[in-house]
C-alpha cells in the first residue's frame, strides 16, 4: 500500500472517528475469556464550558486507559456527561438575556427564565462533549448522561428524601459564602482567591466608663464594624491585657462590646488588637462561638448596610466603606491606613468579592457519612494515585463540616420540600400539589421551597446515577462499582470524597465491599504556562486544544500531553512543546513507510524462527521487554512512564538502530533479507498496537496499511484488535548484553566525532582496545554491524596497546576506543576549543556543586528535580574525564 510522504489528520481524523462510533466500537462488548468489565465514568465538564488543556490531559489519559482494557479483552464501558453547573449556566444565560433582549430575570418569572436557559442548553450545550470527540475520546455516546435528565432528577430526589427521612437533612442558619451579585450561597469551589493591593485601616474605639482611653483595631473591612460583637487581644500583649473584661463601645452606634483574651490573636500583626465579627468572617464565627458572643447581620443579601449601621444603611458596601473613613476621621478615631497585599476571594462567575454572611440553608451532616469514606482507604478498597493526595482525601474527612447543599438560584434541582400553612415541612419523592393535604399534619400545602440544590448534590451520585440507580438496571448491576477515575486535586473533597460518601450510602442493595464507587482515583497534573502560572481568562495565558489540534493533530496534543506529565509533578506548556509529539508521529510514518515499501508483494507476517541474527533477536526482545514493560505501567496507571518507554523503543531501538541494520539487507532475496522482512512486520504491528491508546488516529491508518500489505483484504480495525501478548517471544538476555556493547562501541566514535567536530559520516579508523575475551569474541563476530553505523573504514580490535599518535579517544564500560585524526586536523586548535569546553564544563560543575550541597534546596525541592540534578552532574563528570583524557593525549 502506497503511504504519501506525510501523515495529514485532516484528512483521516474525522472519517476514523465517525468509523469507531459506526462500527460499534465504542460500546461495551462481552468480555474474552480470562477477563472482566472495566467501566470509567467521565467528570462531568460544566455544560457552558469548553475544552481546556486540564480537560485535554485528564481524558486522554481517560482514553489511553480505556482503550488499553478494550483492547486487553474487558468488558469496557467509559460513559459520557454534562453537569447543568447551576451558578454557572444560569449565569451566562441571564447576561445573554439582558445584552441581547434587555431581559432580567425577575422581571421573566421562574418558568419563563428555566425555559429560556433549557432552550440554550440544547443549543450550545454539547459544544464541549464534540471537542472531546475532536481529541479521540472512545465514550459510548449512546449512554450520555446530563445531570437534568428526568432519570438523574429522579435519582437526586430519591437521595435528598432518603436523607431528610433519616434525620441527616436540615435547615439552619450558619455562615456561607455570599455572593451580593447573583445573591445567593455559593460552593468554596465557585471561589477564584485573586491578589489585591489593598488597605488596613487602624481604627479607634473608645474604653466604656475611661474617657481619653481607646483601643485600635486593624481592619481591612472597616464597614463590617456594625457586626461586631467583641474585640480580641493575646492575653500576653502588654498594650492590652489590663483592658481584657472591660467593653469597647463602636462609634455612631454607641454598642458596648466585650474584649477578650485570645491566644490565637498575632500580636504582632496591626495593633494586634482585632475587631470580631461573628456574622461576617470565618474566623470570627469560629472565635465569637468560643466566647459565646451574639452574632449580627449588618448586610442584606444585595451587599447594602441594613438598619443595624446607624447613619450608614442603604448605602453599599463599597461607598460605604468610603464614607465611614471620612466620618471616622472628622471624629478623630481613625489612625491611619497602610498598603497591604493579601488575597481576596471572589466569586468566579459574577467576579464581586465574596461575603461571608449568615443565612438559613439547608445542610447534610456528613459526620456519618464520612466514616465509611475513611474506612474505604484504610481496609484498601480505595486507592489514590499519586498517593500522598490520600493525606488531603482523609484530612477533609476527618475534619469534615456539614454540606450546606441549598442555593439561591432558579437553574437546578429544584429542593423537593414542601410546607404547610403552619411552615411543616415534608420532603417529597413526587410533587406536591398547592392546596393538598400535608403527609404528616393533613394541613394545606401551600408552597414548595424556592432553593434549588448544590451542583454537587447530583454529582456526587454520578457513578450510579448514571447506571440507572435508585433502579436495580442491568447497567448497575453490571457496571458497578467502576474501576478508574482521573480527575483535579481541586475537587478531590469537593466531589471524589462525596461520591465516595454516596456510594456506601445509598447502594446498599450491594455488600459492603462492592459500594466504593471506583477502586482507583488518578489525581492528574495542573497545566501550567510556560511561566509556571495557572492557566485563566484574566491572564490570558490559556492554550485552546482545538486550536492545537488543528495545527498538530490529535494525536500530537496527546501524545505531547502525556510525554510531558511526569507523575507527582505539574505540566509547564508552551504551544511549541506539541511539535514533540508532531515529530514522532512523523518518525512513526516515515518507519513505517519504509517497512510497508520492503514488504510489497510479501502474504505473510513472515516466520521468526529464521531471525537469528543479533540484531534480531536484540530488536524482537527488546520488543518484549517494551510489551511488559508498558502493560505493566498501564495497568498501574503510569501513563508518562508507558508513554516515555514506547518513546524510546520506537526512536531509538527501532529506528535508529534496527532499521539502519536491516536496510542494507533488505537489498538482496536471501533468507537473511525475509528474516528481517519478518521482524520487521513483528515488530511494526505490535509498536502501533501499543502506540493506539496514545495516538488512535495515525495508529489506525498505519495498521490497514500493514493488515492489507501483508494480504488481509479485510482488516479489523485496531481499536478493537487484541494487545499484544507476546506470543513468540521471549527476553533474551544475552543478545540485549552484546547487542548493548555494539552500541556503547557506535556510541564511543560518536563521542568522538562531536568531541573533535568531525562529519557524521567521514570515513574514520579505529583501535578497539577490549580487554575481556567475551567482549572481544562479540566484537569480532558482529564488528560489521559496529563498522557499518559508525562509518569506519577501518576496524582494529585488540586486547590491549598504547594510545596511537594524533588520536582522540572515548570508552565504554572497560573498552576503549581510539579514533585516529586525520591531517586535516589542526590539533592545536582543537587542544585550544577542548581545554575552553573543560574550562567551562568546569564552572558548571562547580555550580551544580553549590546548588546539590545547599541543604535547603535538597530538603525543600521535589525528589525527581534532585535527583535528575545529581544525573546531569554524573554526566558531566563523565564529558569532564573524557575532555582530560582527550587533552592529555593530544
Amino acid at each position: 500500500m502506497e503511504l504519501p510522504t506525510r501523515f495529514d489528520p485532516k484528512e483521516h481524523e474525522q472519517a476514523l472517528y465517525a468509523a469507531w462510533k459506526a462500527s460499534g466500537a465504542f460500546q461495551p462488548q462481552p468480555a474474552r475469556a480470562g477477563r472482566s468489565t472495566y467501566t470509567v465514568m467521565i467528570p462531568p465538564p460544566n455544560v457552558t464550558g469548553v475544552l481546556h488543556m486540564g480537560h485535554a490531559l485528564n481524558n486522554t489519559m481517560q482514553d489511553i486507559a480505556v482503550r488499553y482494557h478494550r483492547m486487553c479483552g474487558d468488558e469496557t464501558l467509559w460513559v459520557p456527561g454534562t453537569d447543568h453547573a447551576g451558578i454557572a449556566t444560569q449565569a451566562v444565560v441571564e447576561k445573554k438575556l439582558f445584552s441581547e433582549r434587555k431581559l432580567k430575570r425577575k422581571e421573566m418569572g421562574r418558568e419563563a427564565f428555566v425555559a429560556e436557559i433549557w432552550k440554550w442548553k440544547e443549543e450550545h450545550g454539547a459544544k464541549i462533549l464534540e471537542q472531546l470527540a475532536r481529541l479521540g475520546a472512545s465514550c459510548d455516546w449512546s449512554r450520555t448522561k446530563f445531570t437534568m435528565d428526568e432519570d438523574l432528577s429522579a435519582a437526586v430526589r430519591e437521595s435528598f428524601v432518603r436523607l431528610f427521612e433519616k434525620g441527616l437533612i436540615y435547615r439552619g442558619a450558619r455562615l456561607v459564602n455570599w455572593d451580593c451579585v447573583l445573591e445567593t450561597a455559593v460552593s468554596d469551589d465557585e471561589i477564584e482567591m485573586v491578589e489585591r493591593k489593598d488597605k488596613l485601616y487602624y481604627v479607634r474605639y473608645a474604653i466604656e466608663g475611661q474617657a481619653e482611653r481607646f483601643i485600635t483595631v486593624a481592619t481591612t473591612r472597616p464597614e463590617t464594624m456594625f457586626g461586631d460583637t467583641g474585640v480580641a487581644v493575646n492575653p500576653e500583649d502588654e498594650r492590652w491585657k489590663d483592658l481584657i473584661g472591660k467593653r469597647a463601645v463602636l462609634p455612631f452606634i454607641g454598642r458596648a462590646i466585650p474584649i477578650v483574651g485570645d491566644e490565637t490573636v498575632e500580636a504582632k500583626f496591626g495593633t494586634g488588637a482585632v475587631k470580631i465579627t461573628p456574622g461576617h468572617d470565618p474566623a470570627d464565627y469560629e472565635r465569637g462561638a468560643r466566647f459565646k458572643l451574639p452574632i449580627i447581620t449588618m448586610l442584606e443579601k444585595n451587599g447594602v448596610l441594613n438598619g443595624e449601621c446607624g447613619p450608614f444603611a442603604g448605602q453599599p458596601r463599597e461607598k460605604a466603606r468610603t464614607n465611614l473613613i471620612a466620618e471616622l476621621e472628622k471624629l478623630g478615631l481613625f489612625e491611619k491606613s497602610v498598603d497591604l497585599v493579601h488575597n481576596v476571594p471572589l466569586s468566579d462567575r459574577s467576579k464581586s468579592v465574596i461575603e461571608p454572611l449568615v443565612s438559613e440553608q439547608w445542610f447534610v451532616k456528613m459526620a456519618p457519612l464520612a466514616e465509611p469514606a475513611i474506612e474505604a482507604v484504610k481496609n484498601g478498597a480505595l486507592r489514590f494515585h499519586p498517593e500522598r493526595w490520600t493525606k488531603v482525601y482523609l484530612d477533609w474527612l476527618t475534619n469534615v463540616r456539614d454540606w450546606c447543599i441549598s442555593r439561591q438560584l432558579w437553574w437546578g434541582h429544584r429542593i423537593p420540600v414542601w410546607y404547610d400553612e403552619d411552615g411543616v415541612a415534608i420532603a417529597s419523592r413526587t410533587d406536591l400539589a398547592i392546596g393538598s393535604k400535608h403527609p404528616k399534619t393533613g394541613k394545606p400545602i401551600v408552597r414548595q421551597d424556592e432553593d434549588v440544590l448544590d451542583t454537587w448534590a447530583s454529582s456526587w451520585l454520578w457513578p450510579f446515577a448514571t447506571l440507572g440507580w435508585p433502579k436495580r438496571t442491568s447497567d448497575l448491576e453490571r457496571y458497578y462499582p467502576t474501576q478508574f477515575l482521573s480527575t483535579a486535586r481541586d475537587i478531590i473533597y469537593l466531589w471524589v470524597a462525596r461520591m465516595v460518601m454516596a456510594g456506601y450510602e445509598f447502594c446498599d442493595h450491594l455488600p459492603a465491599d462492592k459500594r466504593c464507587p471506583f477502586s482507583v482515583v488518578n489525581v492528574h497534573a495542573t497545566v501550567l504556562d510556560a511561566q509556571g502560572r495557572r492557566m485563566s481568562k484574566s491572564l490570558g495565558n490559556g492554550i485552546d486544544p482545538i486550536e492545537m489540534i488543528e495545527k498538530y493533530g490529535a494525536d500530537a496534543v496527546r501524545y505531547s500531553l502525556i510525554l510531558l506529565t511526569r507523575e507527582g509533578q505539574d505540566t509547564k506548556l508552551a504551544p511549541d512543546r506539541f511539535e514533540q509529539g508532531f515529530r514522532f508521529g512523523n518518525k512513526v510514518w516515515n518507519a513505517a513507510r519504509f517497512v510497508l515499501s520492503n514488504l510489497a508483494g510479501e502474504r505473510t507476517d513472515g516466520t521468526l524462527a529464521s531471525a537469528q541474527r543479533l540484531e534480531d533477536r536484540w530488536i524482537l526482545s527488546r520488543l518484549e521487554r517494551t510489551r511488559r514493560s508498558v502493560s505493566q505501567a498501564l495497568e498501574e496507571y503510569r501513563f508518562n512512564d508507558a508513554a516515555s518507554e514506547l518513546y524510546r523503543f520506537v526512536w531509538n531501538d527501532f529506528c535508529d538502530w534496527y532499521l539502519e541494520l536491516a536496510k542494507p539487507r533488505l537489498q538482496g532475496g536471501d533468507a537473511s533479507a525475509a528474516a528481517a522482512r519478518g521482524v520487521l512486520a513483528r515488530v511494526l504491528g505490535d509498536a502501533l498496537a501499543m502506540l493506539h491508546p496514545f495516538t488512535p488516529y495515525i495508529t489506525e491508518v498505519l495498521w490497514r496499511a500493514l493488515r492489507e500489505t501483508l494480504g488481509d483484504s479485510k482488516p479489523a480495525m485496531l481499536v478493537v484488535t487484541p494487545w499484544p501478548n507476546g506470543a513468540g517471544l521471549d527476553l533474551d538476555a544475552a543478545a540485549e548484553q552484546q547487542f548493548e556493547l555494539i552500541q556503547g562501541v557506535v556510541g564511543a566514535v560518536r563521542s568522538v566525532r562531536a568531541l573533535t567536530m568531525v562529519g557524521e559520516r567521514k570515513p574514520l579508523r579505529a583501535l578497539i582496545c577490549a580487554p575481556r575475551e567475551g567482549e572481544r569474541a562479540v566484537l569480532s563476530e558482529h564488528g560489521a554491524s559496529a563498522k557499518a553505523l559508525a562509518f569506519l573504514e577501518n576496524f582494529d580490535l585488540r586486547a590491549s596497546a598504547e594510545r596511537p599518535p594524533s588520536s582522540a579517544c572515548a570508552l565504554h564500560g572497560g573498552v576503549e576506543v581510539f579514533v585516529e585524526l586525520g591531517a586535516d586536523v589542526d590539533l592545536e586548535k582543537l587542544r585550544g576549543v577542548l581545554a575552553g569546553r573543560r574550562d567551562k564544563l568546569e564552572k558548571s560543575i562547580q555550580q551544580l556543586d553549590g546548588k546539590l550541597s545547599n541543604a535547603s534546596f535538597v530538603e525543600r525541592a521535589d525528589p525527581e528535580v534532585v535527583a535528575g540534578e545529581r544525573a546531569r552532574r554524573e554526566e558531566m563528570a563523565l564529558e569532564r574525564e573524557l575532555l582530560a583524557r582527550n587533552l592529555a593525549g593530544l
